[in-house]
């Protein structure tokens, strides 16, 4: 009797020691299934990064059926060769040329809306076409983007003879090529007359992480943006805008920025507006009005 107590223990043990093993056994199991599905994961964030920051609509847009008449097509070249298309039209006589670099979704041809206030008070503008964007040559990439802003930049030096006041204007993933330049024309001993943000932010890291919190993406990003770094070097009268509902940048990035930018500096936060209604709140009327304010001109 004393034999099956003890025969009937140790089965009772081996099976429960059958059981602990197979737990952790598919536990770890789950364990190494989760981590090779999180390592594909960062392999494809990794490979198609480019497809997750650039959206490009490459047709080719027309000024007229864009409902920009005024503009008229420019050719660049930017320093790596690429042929780039970009629209310019000069404005009034006494009036400030916008430098507009749009923003990571579709072409210049998408931006009629918001230029559309500029035009109508006169302004000349310039807005700014990139590789890979609206019929134009050549890859997104922030480098490139920095090299088309240049070309388009020196163009416009060379149809500028009157030398007006230029405004640098950015939206979205552009504010970043435009506090670039402007950081630029500043070493150069020739700040810009203003600089415009709308739905800024101080490094594409940060706004990665953000979205991607569980994933290690400074050691993944290819290309940064990074304005914290630069925003204070621009040493031009500073406009942010920014949506309080803003799901794609979120205003707190915005915020950050400006922080870190000097005097003089605005910062305009919408309540109910997100990331591309901002105009549907005033935001072109009080561009127009920052402008006028902030320009050494008469309209």
């Amino acid at each position: 009797m004393e034999q099956l107590v003890k025969k009937r223990a140790a089965f009772g043990n081996w099976q429960i020691m059958r059981a602990i093993n197979f737990f952790w056994g598919g536990m770890a199991y789950v364990i190494v299934l989760i981590f090779g599905i999180y390592l594909v994961f960062l392999i494809f964030l990794f490979l198609f990064q480019d497809n997750l920051l650039y959206h490009p609509d490459k047709t080719t847009p027309d000024p007229v059926k864009s409902g920009l008449p005024e503009m008229q097509e420019v050719m660049t070249v930017s320093e790596d060769g690429h042929k780039l298309r970009s629209w310019y039209t000069e404005g009034k006589a006494e009036s400030p040329i916008i430098v507009f670099f749009h923003g990571n979704a579709g072409n210049i041809g998408s931006r009629s809306e918001k230029v559309r206030f500029f035009l109508d008070s006169g302004f000349g503008i310039l807005l700014v076409g990139y590789r890979g964007y609206g019929g134009n040559p050549g890859n997104p990439s922030e480098e490139g983007f920095y090299m088309d802003a240049r070309a388009s930049l020196s163009t416009l030096q060379d149809k500028n003879k009157e030398t007006k006041p230029v405004v640098l204007y950015g939206e979205s993933l552009g504010t970043a090529v435009a506090t670039r330049m402007a950081e630029e024309f500043a070493s150069s001993g020739t700040p810009v007359a203003a600089l415009i943000l709308e739905a800024p932010f101080n490094s594409v890291l940060a706004a990665a992480s953000y979205h991607y919190p569980f994933v290690p993406v400074k050691w993944l990003l290819k290309d940064h943006f990074d304005q914290s770094a630069r925003i204070a070097r621009i040493l031009a009268p500073l406009l942010i805008l920014h949506g309080n509902l803003d799901k794609t940048v979120p205003i707190s990035l915005g915020k950050k920025l400006f922080e870190k930018a000097l005097m003089p500096k605005k910062g305009k936060w919408y309540k109910e507006a997100g990331h591309n209604d901002l105009y549907n709140f005033g935001a072109g009327e009080l561009c127009i009005d920052f402008i006028e304010e902030v320009v050494p001109l008469k309209f």
